[in-house]
């Protein structure tokens, strides 16, 4: 380096003699430090000189003006455009090495650059070629252009200082020009699309514009130059091969067309980004890591700080592999740049924090020093120079002592970025090897001996062997690609070793084989339980301990991805997480698809609510609770969908208020696994209101068909299942009344005609959506009516007689099991408990129109001395203690009725001693 001072001066020397900025000490210190850094921008000075007195003016801020491409200055086309990218290039390094502004705007700054050029080129040509051919124009006569789709590090925003751009030609639609020359759509826009790729990347006496690389285009160089966008949707559907999925996962249109190129991204989205989770993207990074793994030895390529070991690729690829293996279920990650990709994989909990920020460091380093490695001479190169001296220039250009210290520092980095692409890409961990079961399933269909199932656990061996044999004998199996044939190989094993160790390991078998003709079909779900051992394992535990989520997981396979969801093992999400989920499924205009994604979101929620309690995560009254919730959430969505339509067909109420009620266990938010919903609708309107539609309704009608309305919408099957089944008979005179309730006829029916179980009914009821106006008016109502003094003795045995009655009809206990809802000492008898302390107390007990669920009750009347401390622990324990009992029957699709254990025993008898100390006599006679 002890010469590098002279050779300075000398090339400072080149620069114009008398200029004035000569005279300004630390602009010339400026020049002085880009003389170390860049060649290529001392060498741009010389040749355009007023860009130092722009440079000595503004420190850069100011970008130069863009050239003008004319019919009139058509040979100077190459030039202008080359002479322009080197100044606003040159602009750039004066930014990065003397301003020090951060590499993601010197990246930013180089991408809009090259989509400037782009698109003054485009523009250019496109005025040329309407000039020589006319038109380009569809079938219907409307005039089409080019799209031009940027790929890679353009499509992403983050193009470093000299590379290549990647562009892929395309056009909505076919057509011919209307010129008096008239070409077909493809040969027009090949055309097109040859002659731009000329003008920015031939060497020319000035250099070159923009390197351009059409090789990422459908079929590569054997493809053609541009396509109709049916076309290339055929051919990813057909063709489209796992790289190709990382590449346009960056794309972007930069030039023609910009909104029919993001038509086509939008229609191209579910090749990139599948709905479910997609480990089998995996695969795709390790042929691609492989293939540059392979092009590294050959090319000793191993100081590359893009494709080497720890470079910039392996931060790419498995930023991009965990995108593509979770943004179809969350769209917060389909982003196009990577450093807000990383941050967004961070915060949903798909990378560690620690992980996430040595990993944006480590991008943000190594893309400096890629700028860096560029700007010396203008040069594609990704690796150091080997000239040391070059080497020390670009080592105290980034403030290190040395060359030495440089390289230190980079092998720090690129150590700790390839343990973690490591980690990504490690073993699969389920592998089985050459074990009695994987040599069993080898062996099948023709072989094969029920020996090795008794051998593994199994005890009912000889009927799983038949249903085994008859598994690997289904077409499905037969036909299986000789890739996805080796995955069901690993997995296979892998799952009957695990079932195997189960704690029911017959039932976990029994319920796995129907699943296994569904994976064959969803090779993706073969990939996430190849690939993860723990999804594998989750799944048979939940099938070992619930028929009822082995029957889910067999109708809906993309409950799969809740078994990896990292958020599975975590705390349930609350109110508000649950209303934001179901809200954001809605697809606005299209009542179908939002009932779809609605029933998935639904689906996805309480399979991961059931996973918790068979975790022993949240206990029985938590998880009830949080069923409601999800519950309340969909009707609301329900609602919103409902009255979308109700609008579209008849207008709208003027100041009309509409509430959905919930009663039972929805209202007492205690909502079990596949339970219905009991549903009350209220409206209130002036008297002769209609709706201001094109065909009005009257407001009795339209509010009765806003409810009919719901429970269709709840009830419809679709592809995702069904929402919920609704009961509406708790409605004023039942059955026989009317769908929906004016809030004045309501009034009047509580208050004159409705018996006391209606008013026992009411305790539990609350809205679960609608007009937050019309809710307060109910919950007045409900407390008025919950407050009116009645006679202890008349309560007690109405409340006594009822009970006696349902239980006759309902209770279907016998000399083995209990009953857990309805039986004597049941869930139900400790409701009537409740109801009968709020009716007879809250005249006096304010403190008793709130709660609905029963914790809050029991809490309520505790405080108001109706029970005893003691009484009241032991009904919390009975009530958690039945309830747990009732939903781990429901969860291993068991009727709700149990052998009475000690548990059970001490529950009833708490409800019963309960019960007789409030005198409400024996409610177990008939």
């Amino acid at each position: 380096m002890a010469d590098l001072p002279q050779l300075l001066e000398r090339r400072l020397a080149q620069l114009p003699a008398n200029a004035g900025w000569r005279a300004d000490a630390a602009f010339m210190v400026k020049l002085r430090a880009l003389a170390i850094a860049s060649d290529f921008a001392l060498a741009t000075l010389v040749a355009q000189p007023a860009l130092l007195e722009r440079l000595h003016a503004d420190d850069g801020l100011a970008p130069s003006p863009p050239p003008l491409l004319e019919a009139g200055n058509r040979a100077d086309w190459p030039r202008l455009l080359r002479r322009y990218r080197q100044a606003e290039s040159t602009r750039l390094v004066w930014r990065d090495v003397i301003a020090g502004d951060a590499v993601d705007a010197i990246l930013a700054g180089s991408t809009a650059l090259a989509e400037t050029c782009l698109q003054l080129a485009l523009g250019a040509l496109e005025t040329e070629f309407a000039q020589r051919f006319g038109v380009l124009r569809d079938a219907g006569g409307q005039a089409q252009r080019l799209v031009v789709f940027g790929l890679g590090k353009l499509g992403g925003g983050e193009l470093n200082f000299s590379s290549d751009i990647d562009l892929v030609y395309a056009y909505e639609h076919d057509g011919e020009s209307d010129g008096a020359r008239g070409i077909t759509a493809s040969d027009y826009f090949a055309r097109l699309g040859q002659q731009l790729a000329k003008l920015l990347d031939e060497v020319t006496a000035d250099g070159f514009c923009h390197r351009v690389d059409l090789r990422l285009r459908p079929f590569g160089n054997a493809g053609r130059v541009a396509l109709s966008f049916a076309a290339m949707e055929q051919y990813f559907q057909r063709e489209g091969r796992d790289w190709e999925r990382y590449a346009w996962q960056k794309a972007r249109p930069v030039a023609g067309d910009l909104a029919a190129g993001e038509r086509f991204l939008a229609a191209l989205r579910p090749f990139v980004y599948r709905r479910y989770l997609d480990f089998g993207a995996l695969d795709g990074l390790r042929t691609m890591k492989a293939a540059i793994a392979a092009e590294v030895a050959r090319k000793e390529l191993a100081g590359d700080i893009k494709r080497g070991p720890g470079g910039i690729r392996e931060i790419e690829f498995l930023v991009q592999a965990l995108q593509l293996i979770h943004g179809g279920r969350e769209p917060a990650l389909r982003e196009r740049r990577l450093l807000p990709a990383l941050q967004a994989l961070v915060q949903a909990g798909h990378m560690a924090a620690d992980a996430g920020a040595m990993l944006a460091n480590a991008y943000r380093e190594l893309r400096v020093l890629e700028n860096r490695i560029q700007m010396l001479a203008d040069a594609q190169t990704h690796a150091l120079p080997a000239v040391p001296v070059q080497g020390e220039r670009i080592a105290r250009g980034l403030g290190h002592p040395g060359l030495a210290a440089l390289d230190a520092r980079l092998q720090a980095v690129r150590t700790r970025v390839a343990a973690e692409f490591a980690a990504l890409l490690a073993p699969r961990g389920a592998v089985v090897g050459d074990s009695d079961l994987s040599l069993y399933w080898r062996s099948l269909p023709d072989d094969g001996d029920a020996g090795a199932l008794a051998a593994a656990g199994f005890g009912a061996a000889e009927e799983l062997h038949r249903s085994l044999r008859d598994f690997a004998r289904a077409p499905g199996v037969r036909e299986l690609s000789d890739a996805t044939r080796a995955r069901l190989d690993r997995v296979l094993p892998a799952l009957l070793q695990a079932a195997s160790k189960s704690a029911q390991a017959d039932p976990a078998l029994r319920r796995l084989l129907p699943l296994l003709h569904t994976l064959l079909r969803r090779t993706s779900y073969l990939a996430l339980l190849d690939e993860q051992p723990a999804a594998l394992q989750r799944l048979v535990d939940a099938l070992a301990r619930s028929a009822l989520l082995a029957e889910r997981l067999g109708a809906h396979p993309l409950l799969l991805d809740e078994l990896l969801d990292r958020r599975v093992a975590g705390g349930l999400p609350d109110r508000e997480a649950m209303q934001a989920q179901c809200a954001a499924a809605l697809r606005e205009g299209d009542a179908e698809a939002s009932l779809h994604a609605l029933n998935e979101v639904r689906q996805a929620l309480s399979f991961r609510i059931a996973l918790a309690l068979l975790d022993a995560r949240c206990d029985a009254q938590s998880c009830a609770q949080r069923l409601a919730w999800l519950a309340d959430a969909v009707v609301a969505c329900v609602l919103r969908i409902a009255m979308g339509e109700m609008r579209a067909a008849h207008g709208v109420i003027p100041a009309g208020r509409f509430a959905v009620l919930g009663y039972g266990s929805l209202g007492g938010e205690e909502l079990g696994f596949g339970s219905d919903l009991d549903l009350v609708f209220l409206y209130d309107s002036a008297d002769d209101a209609q709706s201001d539609g094109a065909r009005p309704l009257d407001a009795p009608r339209w509010f009765a068909r806003l409810g009919q309305k719901i429970v269709a919408l709840l009830g419809v099957g679709t592809g995702a299942g069904r929402l919920f089944e609704v009961d509406v008979r708790l409605r004023p005179d039942g059955a026989k009344g009317l769908l929906v309730s004016s809030l004045a006829s309501f009034c009047d029916y509580q208050r004159e005609r409705a018996w006391t179980w209606e008013h026992q009914a009411l305790v539990r009821a609350r809205a679960v959506a609608g007009d937050a106006e019309l809710v307060a008016d109910f919950d007045a109502l409900r407390a008025q009516v919950l407050a009116r003094p009645r006679d202890p003795a008349s309560l007690a045995e109405d409340v006594s007689s009822m009970r006696r009655r349902m239980r006759a009809e309902l209770d279907r206990s016998d000399a083995a099991v209990f009953d857990l809802k309805q039986g004597e000492g049941g869930l139900v008898d400790l409701e009537f408990l409740l109801q009968h302390l709020v009716l007879r107390d809250a005249a006096v007990h304010a403190s008793l129109h709130g709660p609905r669920a029963t914790p809050a009750l029991l809490d309520a009347v505790l405080a108001t001395g109706s029970i005893t401390p003691e009484t009241h622990a032991s009904l919390l324990a009975a009530h958690a203690s039945l309830l747990d009992a009732g939903m781990r029957c429901t969860l291993d699709r068991r009727p709700r009725r149990v052998p009475p254990d000690a548990a059970i025993e001490a529950a009833r008898a708490a409800i019963r001693a309960a019960i007789s100390a409030q005198g409400l006599g024996e409610t177990g006679s008939g």
